[in-house]
């Protein structure tokens, strides 16, 4: 055992070590396409001995035998601190009733709860639970943590878990089964994407101190339940959407369409690579390549290369090096090569989660879930190097921080690391 001093020593080293790694401050990490510095995460975990589980705390709704929400919102990872969202219907209570919205902080040393605040819910009442209420994954600056609720509410929390601000993302009758974008930060902006549907959707700017809104651009040409990313391309910073119809470069300071390409893109948040960008459709259809250059529409001039049809594929790519890697139903995979857009390999991961999207590190690609997960070397070989399994299948995608793992379950909150 160790002396109250060393104990102590132990775990400040360990928060040093915490604080000086990577964040996870968003959906797909620091990036949004999910690619990791780390070098050192554990290549297995779980099994009948729980290797390299550094432990397991249950969520919001579990000791209350409560009814979960799908819950396929990701954790991220600020520091020492998790933030995890979820969504239960306690017990006795009905689905077509609003279930409890919250906002929970776990320690990431040993996932000791810090706080868990409920945040009241928004106007809208789905019907269709099909998409549920907790879809959008957190993201934080290191001084608040942003929320988006499918009841159609956004709010802001302070890391003591006080709610600073809230409000109602309008015209809430009009979304298409739920709301499944996630907030992002962008240079001092917290944007909300809110395609609707088909001919009405806005793309709004947020002082993330105030919640003031700071602009806000209508969208009658596309539709979508994708998470923006951001890139650097030509020397200014281009926000990217996947829209139902369109590929597009956003003024991120605006709002304004730069270029378009016509294609289906919704679902899947876009991968920039060398002043390229790829999409395709997480609810089938062809996926494209595209120079990041031009104005305007730009389908018939700027499009490098096209996948042909992808089946339905609610998880986003990941590039690595030379190659795009890409999860569709049912559990197939795809390694394609980014020069010349063919398919190098396409092999089943039986069991894997189509939801949850892959990390890229070093020279591995992580399919990690709190269900089956599975460890691949990149390249043009397909090259499984481990399979591991918690037990708890979810949508949710991976977390990664200072050589360990955050994954969520249907039940519970795992980390893994090396022992």
């Amino acid at each position: 055992m160790f002396s109250h001093s060393l104990r102590g020593l132990f775990v400040f080293i360990l928060g040093v070590s915490v604080a000086g790694a990577e964040d996870w401050p968003q959906y797909r990490g620091p990036t949004g396409m999910g690619i990791s510095k780390d070098t050192e995460l554990p290549l297995t975990w779980g099994g009948k001995s729980n290797e390299n589980v550094l432990w397991k705390v249950p969520l919001p709704g579990t000791t209350a035998k409560g009814k979960p929400d799908h819950n396929q919102s990701s954790p991220i990872i600020y520091s020492e601190r998790i933030f995890v969202t979820t969504s239960f219907w306690p017990e006795g209570r009905e689905q077509k009733e609003f279930p409890e919205h919250h906002v929970t902080c776990y320690q990431y040393s040993d996932g000791k709860q810090l706080w868990d605040t409920v945040v009241p819910p928004g106007p809208w009442k789905l019907v269709d639970l099909r998409g549920g209420y907790t879809a959008p994954t957190p993201c934080t600056d290191g001084e608040r943590v942003y929320v988006v609720f499918g009841s159609s509410t956004l709010a802001a929390l302070d890391f003591a878990g006080k709610i600073s601000w809230q409000k109602e993302i309008p015209d809430w009758k009009d979304f298409d089964v739920a709301i499944a974008s996630s907030p992002v930060l962008h240079n001092g902006q917290l944007i909300i994407l809110a395609d609707r549907n088909g001919k009405k959707g806005t793309l709004t700017a947020f002082n993330p101190k105030t919640g003031d809104e700071l602009w806000s651009q209508k969208r009658t040409t596309a539709f979508s339940h994708t998470t923006p990313t951001f890139a650097q391309h030509d020397g200014k910073p281009v926000m990217l959407i996947g829209a139902a119809g369109e590929l597009q470069g956003i003024d991120p300071t605006n709002g304004d369409r730069l270029w378009w390409v016509k294609t289906p893109g919704d679902v899947t948040s876009p991968i920039y690579v060398n002043g390229f960008v790829y999409t395709d459709s997480g609810r089938g259809g062809q996926g494209v390549f595209v120079d990041a250059n031009g104005k305007g529409d730009v389908t018939t001039t700027n499009v490098k290369w096209k996948l042909p049809n992808i089946p339905e594929a609610l998880s986003s790519p990941v590039v690595l090096g030379d190659y795009l890697y890409r999860l569709h139903n049912p559990g197939t995979l795809k390694c394609v090569d980014l020069k010349t857009g063919k398919v190098v390999y396409e092999q089943r991961l039986e069991g894997v989660s189509g939801s949850a999207s892959p990390i890229a590190v070093k020279d591995r690609i992580y399919f990690a879930s709190a269900g089956k997960s599975y460890v691949l070397a990149t390249g043009d070989k397909f090259d499984i190097l481990a399979v591991n399994d918690l037990g708890e299948p979810s949508a949710a995608s991976a977390a990664v921080s200072a050589g360990r793992i955050v994954l969520k379950g249907g039940k519970h909150l795992f980390c893994v690391g090396a022992k």
